[in-house]
């Protein structure tokens, strides 16, 4: 005969706290179809990828990896409009008054450089390399 007495199994004493995962307890597969739509959802302008990743039940980073995996990573802007300027053709008397008065703009990132008109077509070019940039 045993002595139960001493037994911690069979000692009564406060509950202990119990888990229970009520979720499917293993991987979840997304098929390619499902992924480009949330990673599209999550590139939507005003997304946010927080909320989406909330709501399709994932993590950000999962979301942050699709992105990188489809070769998505940013949101590509919309590039800026072109715009044209009229060229005159014409007497050359008329042409210089006209380009003396006004002048060439070229906008980049950081830098507006303003070029005289009349000036030689080969110094604007020598700028135009000076300013690109380095690969």
């Amino acid at each position: 005969m045993t002595d139960t007495h001493d037994d911690p199994r069979t000692k009564v004493g406060p509950a202990r706290r119990v888990e229970i995962f009520t979720g499917s307890g293993r991987r979840r597969s997304w098929s390619a179809e499902e992924k480009a739509r949330i990673v599209a959802e999550s590139l939507a302008p005003g997304a946010s990828v927080s909320a989406v990743s909330r709501r399709h039940g994932l993590t950000s980073s999962q979301i942050f990896r699709w992105r990188r995996m489809s070769g998505a990573a940013k949101p590509v802007a919309a590039p800026p409009a072109l715009s044209f300027v009229p060229i005159v053709v014409g007497d050359t008397a008329a042409v210089s008054a006209v380009a003396a008065q006004e002048a060439i703009e070229i906008a980049f990132k950081d830098v507006k450089l303003r070029i005289p008109g009349g000036t030689r077509a080969s110094t604007i070019m020598a700028l135009l390399k000076a300013l690109r940039p380095k690969r």
